[in-house]
């Protein structure tokens, strides 16, 4: 392992310093004229030192040094309990404090040291090298003793042999004491403390939003490309916009982002030294030393170092920076989701952007591009506030609050909440609609809001007569069209009245609710507190069904807490085709499903005949992935 490690630091451009043996080797090292003993020690395998490192002495003569004449001959005269001492590099001090200096004084280069130790070191025989070292919680009265000799610990065996052995205080004059303050103080105090500098930024007005509020007309726009568009304009305000950090991990024109590279630029530490192949095109590559953008190649692990890295430069450095690590969806929590877990550990702040999103969107790339998952993931970080908006102005009102909440002030957070977004965004174009007039933000961003209430004033033709029976259908992200083409079908050709709500957070919904039980656990005196998905859904008429291009257990997440029955959709299993709408079929996701389900509900209950459910099933063929449409069409970004 040494020497691999070795190599992939020295591959990497650092200094690497080895620290492996002990000084009390050095008189055997000098006489190894021919290099026997290096040879040896190179050719012998990790486990076989570690079987060194609990074997006495004899074991050591005779199978490492048994192994070589000449070997044998170095150590003739050296006892075999002194071959049981000979050390590890990483337990002898002089050493390491060598191999600090020399780490300190080696300038231009990085520098790792390679330190080899025995774990359980000090412990005694029975922890030291052995591998059930972490299974071991006590040590024995003999292990104390044997401890506290190793460490010339002044602490009687009387003391040891109580039921309870002493902890050992230094004098506050000693030497150790007195170290051991000096350092404290040099740190900075006696407990590790995050210093944050605040430097306050000036937000984007409301204005800075207005474009995707406005929607796109009847220009078909993928939210992906709504979100570049949006990146776009606030990079161009002034000291504010320069704070973005984009970081790519792929190629750029995947998502979009090749409109930033004429004023953004590509950051090379170098600068550009080539012609690029596309340097024809008006959107062509542009490197420079000054550049913005981070374009790491096919490195999700180094993307996601550089977004912990400008996500956590308003601390270590003062300068509040605002990363955008974008990504395809089933590459970021699935395949970094550790590193994403230290980016909450370390209170990172930015953005994360799950591309190309969903398990039905990505036709032909297949499965393992196929995400019905990360939402669920990004659910388990404390840290991630997760959306999942179906249109642009959803996607403007999320930043824009995000942007508030992380590098804003209020009295609760003066300098900025510790979170980072997730946002997934779609390369299915559609036309974008404006945002509707007197929109629910504050449901928006609270997870869930009523997008289009049911035509009141639908034909009942062939409904018997009946009151006209009423559903909910709640949709995520790409899904929440087809809820609203189930909407039309239902009415037209069912005499079903349903409401269309966009859910936009199924994960902020559940946490909510969550907080909601705990305070009612702790508090049973206080006012009772009520989720916000039972607050929004009570009183609603008739069954409530959700869908999304995600497995149904993203949905799921909040069914405990929506009051009347609920039942979801999903894209559950592995499944993609040449179309978008056959793989929509196969997942049962698509419009003519909604309805099927929708109805079902409503049978259940007698306010559609059982007939309808086998009539349905023909009429749209939903046994047949062939009958579907084709769905939308797009390119990677739409």
């Amino acid at each position: 392992i040494i020497q691999e490690l070795e190599s992939v630091f020295r591959g990497g451009g650092w200094n690497v310093i080895k620290v492996i043996w002990g000084r009390d080797w050095d008189p055997l090292l000098a006489q190894d004229v021919d290099g026997v003993l290096v040879n040896t020690m190179n050719a012998t395998p990790d486990g076989q030192f570690q079987t060194y490192s609990v074997e006495p002495g004899a074991y050591t003569r005779e199978h490492f040094f048994g192994t070589d004449p000449r070997l044998r001959k170095m150590v003739e005269g050296i006892s075999d309990d002194d071959l049981r001492r000979l050390s590890r590099g990483g337990h002898d001090y002089r050493k390491v404090y060598a191999a600090f200096k020399a780490a300190r004084e080696h300038v231009g280069q990085p520098t790792v040291i390679l330190a080899h130790t025995i774990k359980g070191w000090t412990l005694g025989s029975d922890f030291e090298g052995r591998n059930a070292t972490h299974q071991m919680k006590k040590l024995t009265k003999a292990e104390l003793k044997e401890f506290r000799d190793r460490l010339y610990l002044p602490i009687s065996d009387a003391a040891l042999e109580a039921e309870q052995p002493p902890y050992y205080q230094p004098d506050e004059d000693s030497d150790e004491i007195a170290y051991m303050k000096e350092r404290r103080a040099a740190l900075g105090g006696y407990l590790p403390r995050r210093v944050v500098r605040p430097r306050p930024v000036t937000l984007p007005d409301s204005a800075s939003y207005a474009d995707l509020k406005r929607g796109s007309g009847k220009q078909a726009v993928a939210t992906t490309m709504a979100f570049v568009r949006l990146l776009k304009d606030l990079m161009k305000l002034g000291d504010f916009g320069k704070r973005f950090v984009p970081i790519i991990p792929d190629e750029a024109r995947t998502f979009g982002m090749d409109s930033l590279f004429p004023t953004a630029k590509i950051y090379s530490p170098h600068g550009q030294h080539y012609e690029a192949v596309d340097r024809n095109l008006l959107l062509s590559y542009q490197e420079s030393i000054t550049g913005q953008l981070l374009h790491e190649g096919i490195t999700e692990s180094g993307a996601s170092a550089s977004f912990i890295a400008a996500g956590t430069s308003y601390a270590t450095h003062g300068e509040p920076m605002i990363p955008v690590y974008i990504f395809y969806s089933m590459f970021g929590f699935q395949r970094t989701g550790d590193l994403l877990w230290a980016a909450a550990d370390q209170m990172t702040r930015g953005f994360l952007l799950g591309a190309t999103a969903g398990r039905t969107t990505l036709t032909g790339e297949g499965l393992q591009h196929n995400d019905g998952h990360s939402h669920l993931l990004a659910s388990t970080n404390p840290a991630c506030v997760a959306y999942d908006p179906a249109y642009a102005y959803e996607i403007a009102y999320v930043v824009e609050d995000a942007l508030r909440r992380m590098y804003g002030s209020s009295e609760e957070h003066p300098h900025g909440e510790d979170v980072f977004y997730y946002l997934t965004v779609y390369n299915e174009p559609m036309p974008q609609p404006a945002e509707p007039e007197g929109l629910d933000v504050e449901g928006l961003l609270a997870g869930l809001y009523r997008y289009r209430a049911a035509d009141r004033d639908i034909d009942l033709t062939g409904a018997g007569g009946m009151e006209c029976p009423r559903a909910q259908l709640l949709a995520s992200g790409v899904a929440l069209p087809w809820a609203l083409d189930a909407q039309r079908i239902l009415a037209q050709e069912w005499g079903v009245a349903a409401d269309v709500w966009s859910a936009t957070s199924w994960t902020q919904l559940r946490r909510d609710a969550i907080g909601c039980e705990e305070w009612n656990l702790l508090h049973p005196d206080d006012e009772h507190r009520t989720p916000y998905v039972t607050r929004a859904l009570e009183g609603v008429p008739g069954p409530v069904v959700a869908v999304s291009d995600w497995m149904r257990a993203v949905p799921d997440q909040i069914a405990r807490w929506v009051p009347g029955d609920y039942t979801s959709l999903g894209a559950d299993g592995f499944g993609f085709s040449d179309t978008r709408g056959a793989a929509r079929r196969h997942f049962h996701i698509d419009a003519p499903s909604i309805v099927l389900a929708v109805l079902t509900e409503l049978a259940r209950t007698g306010q559609v005949k059982h007939e309808a459910l086998t009539s349905a099933i023909e009429r749209y063929q939903l046994l047949d992935v062939h009958a579907a449409g084709t769905g939308s069409t797009g390119g990677d970004s739409g």
